[in-house]
Formats: C-alpha cells, structure tokens, sequence
C-alpha cells in the first residue's frame, strides 16, 4: 500500500452510486497521484471519523484530508479536489466566492438526493487504482 500519509484523502459513502462515480471521476483525472479513497464504513473511516467527534453512522458528507494539515467538508472539499486536480478543473475554484453555507445548502440538496440519482452499476478498480484505497 501507498504512504497515505502525503496524499489528500478523499472519503465517501462506499455504499452510494453517486459516490462512487465521483471517486472514479477523480481516479481517472488524478494524474498528478495526488489522491488516496477510502469509504467511511470501512475501518479506516470509522476511525477518522471518530477522532474528529463526527457523526459515525450517517454517511452523507465527503471529506478531504490532508494529514497533519486539515481536512474539509462538503462543498468546500469539492472544490479543493478540482482545484488540486488543476487544469481546466480548477475552474471551479470560482464557487469559493460563494459562502460556505450556501454552497453547502446545494452540496446538500444533492446528498439527499443521490440515491434516486444513483445508477446502482458496481464500479470495479483497476490494479493500478486499487492501490489508491485505503485498506486498514
């Protein structure tokens, strides 16, 4: 496995079509390896969770994390993501002249929604992607 350690990590709802697609969007754009997965269920995201007093059984939130540095929430982690994805993505970077708690009120609306957006397809990692998941 990867030293996660100096990779920004990306957790999600390992159960949501939505999510997963996402993290295969970033997977195929991540030319730089900037990016590590892992889902919140999963032991790892349990723990991650745990020590920060987040909620543990509901998984509607993305995380970005950058150990020993920070780690972001919804919206603003999205547009983290794009923007260290660089390129035409960083772009994107325009939705942080928005507050917070707006950008959030759609991050929001989305999550609520994804499981009715949601085609349920099982995503299957390459070799080379799934070194990128964190198994612990």
């Amino acid at each position: 496995m990867e030293n996660w350690e100096n990779k920004h990590i990306v957790f999600f709802d390992g159960d949501c079509g939505v999510c997963n697609f996402w993290v295969q969007w970033i997977l195929e754009r991540d030319t730089k390896d900037k990016f590590m997965f892992a889902s919140l269920q999963s032991d790892f995201g349990q723990q991650f969770l745990s020590e920060r007093g987040l909620e543990t059984k509901e998984f509607n939130t993305m995380y970005l994390w950058k150990p020993g540095k920070f780690y972001l929430i919804k919206s603003r982690a999205v547009l983290k993501i794009a923007g260290l994805l660089g390129g035409i993505y960083q772009l994107l970077s325009i939705g942080n002249i928005l507050p917070g708690f707006l950008s959030d009120k759609l991050y929001d609306v989305i999550s609520r929604n994804r499981m009715k957006l949601a085609n349920q397809k099982c995503y299957l990692p390459d070799q080379h992607q799934k070194k990128k998941f964190i198994q612990i």
